[in-house]
């Protein structure tokens, strides 16, 4: 409820602020139609290059693609070094 009334409350102020200031309306030579037609004008060029405009492009990430490796297992390897037999490990993949 209150929310209504701050907001009617509101819209009346700027309602009112807006009969008081406004001036009475005369046409004065066409003034009027002039802008009334200045307005179609200028809106109907401005639609029709929004509208001729081209969409935004469109940024697509590839599909996610799933590699299955083969099964793979590592082996104690026994190798000459130049000083002396030692080991290392190497993966076997079958």
């Amino acid at each position: 409820m209150k929310k209504t009334f701050s907001a009617l409350l509101a819209a009346a102020t700027i309602a009112g602020s807006m009969a008081a200031v406004t001036p009475a309306a005369h046409a004065d030579g066409g003034r009027i139609a002039a802008g009334v037609a200045g307005g179609l004008i200028g809106g109907a060029l401005l639609g029709g290059a929004i509208a001729a405009s081209r969409p935004a492009p469109v940024y697509a990430a590839p599909a996610p693609v799933y590699v299955e490796e083969p099964p793979c297992h590592f082996e104690r390897e026994r190798f000459w070094d130049g000083y002396g037999w030692r080991f290392r490990r190497i993966r076997v993949c079958d």
